[in-house]
């Protein structure tokens, strides 16, 4: 089992950063692909990012591309999600979520594993 904790969310504005973090723990051995996915109310989840075990190989959703940044610290089990220039359209329920292979296009699961129960980020305009 691997455990999945959020954190990191809140209330920002237009223009303005957030750093999510997402804590793992329990058997994380072989689970090399982290992501993040995020759910608007009234719409179904949605892939943001993803990263591989090293930490070289990332993949964006293109509305987040050259604003967020995913990264990893192995050492440490954590993951994270950099967001800069945040939109009113940013506006979710943030999850993190890990897999032995990268993100299949299905929603909800989108092929992973294990989810975390998520951290809210509110853009306000």
């Amino acid at each position: 089992q691997v455990q999945l904790v959020e954190s990191g969310g809140g209330l920002v504005q237009a223009g303005g950063s957030l750093r999510l973090s997402c804590a793992a723990s329990g058997r994380t051995f072989g689970r090399v692909v982290m992501g993040w996915f995020r759910q608007s109310p009234g719409k179904e989840r949605e892939f943001v990012a993803a990263i591989g075990w090293i930490g070289v190989s990332t993949t964006y959703t293109d509305s987040v591309k050259g604003r967020f940044t995913i990264s990893r610290d192995n050492a440490k089990n954590t993951l994270y999600l950099q967001m800069n220039s945040l939109k009113p359209e940013d506006t979710a329920v943030y999850y993190c979520a890990t897999s032995t292979g990268w993100p299949t296009t299905t929603p909800p699961n989108f092929g992973m594993d294990y989810w975390g129960k998520g951290t809210l980020v509110t853009v306000d305009s």
